[in-house]
């Protein structure tokens, strides 16, 4: 399987560890699984093709296509722990992780779970993927003086560093957490979503501003109640610029 599936499944695992839940005969369909990714199996996509092309279809694993697809994360773990409440994938670039938790958080409020893990995965330094993105001349080409490369909001920024990981947490419903003398490390008080509807590589800030107020409005919270805000920080020229404007104009 795809290295983006091994962060996940280990991401997955930890949180699950941590989390000190058991599924059970009784529990099983109330707790169910959201991991995503961005971009999922490209490297071994790439892979294969090299492989096809040098040997024909013959030398393609059959492993190939579940080894790629992104909700194979959510898959894998509902069938190591047996948990049979929802499973899926959100794909939504940047944001995949994110939307990841907010779904699970809404299938809990709206009474389909009482328990998700959710997150997202990345694994994608492949040849073809930093190929792309320098195509897109998103990638800083600071390789002279790569410790100091990635610099999001500084003056001299110019494009962002790629990096392989997973984030994956437990979310669970608030009484049901009290009730088992749960280890609560924070509280989801809202969750927003919105789309800028403007260009394809281009943002325009109208959309991450109100996708600050719908989380605010669904939290029942006030600008001035926020203390930390973590940003998307691309370390791009415009990027950075239009997401430090649209914090400005949230409220």
């Amino acid at each position: 399987m795809d290295t983006f599936i091994h962060y996940g499944l280990a991401a997955g695992m930890q949180a699950w560890r941590d989390s000190g839940l058991e599924v059970t005969e009784a529990n099983a369909e109330r707790i169910g699984v959201i991991v995503g990714s961005g971009i999922g199996g490209l490297p071994r996509i790439e892979e294969t093709q090299v492989e096809y092309l040098a040997k024909g279809p013959r030398r393609i694993s059959p492993f190939f296509v579940p080894g790629s697809l992104i909700n194979l994360i959510s898959g894998h773990l509902s069938i190591a722990y047996g948990m049979k409440g929802p499973s899926y994938a959100v794909v939504s670039a940047c944001t995949t992780g994110l939307h990841c938790i907010g779904d699970a958080a809404r299938l809990i409020e709206y009474g389909d779970a009482d328990v998700m893990v959710a997150g997202g995965a990345e694994s994608t330094v492949s040849p073809l993927c930093i190929g792309g993105f320098a195509a897109m001349r998103a990638l800083s080409t600071r390789n002279d003086d790569p410790q100091t490369a990635s610099r999001p909001w500084d003056r001299d920024r110019d494009g962002f560093v790629l990096g392989e990981g997973a984030g994956v947490l437990v979310l669970e419903e608030y009484e049901h957490a009290k009730k088992r003398g749960a280890r609560i490390y924070g509280e989801l008080a809202g969750y927003g979503m919105s789309s800028d509807a403007h260009h394809i590589t281009a943002p325009d800030k109208d959309g991450p501003r109100r996708g600050v107020l719908n989380a605010l409005r669904n939290g029942g919270l006030n600008a001035d109640d926020i203390q930390y805000v973590n940003a998307h920080g691309t370390s791009t020229p415009l990027g950075d610029k239009n997401e430090t404007d649209a914090l400005k104009l949230a409220p």
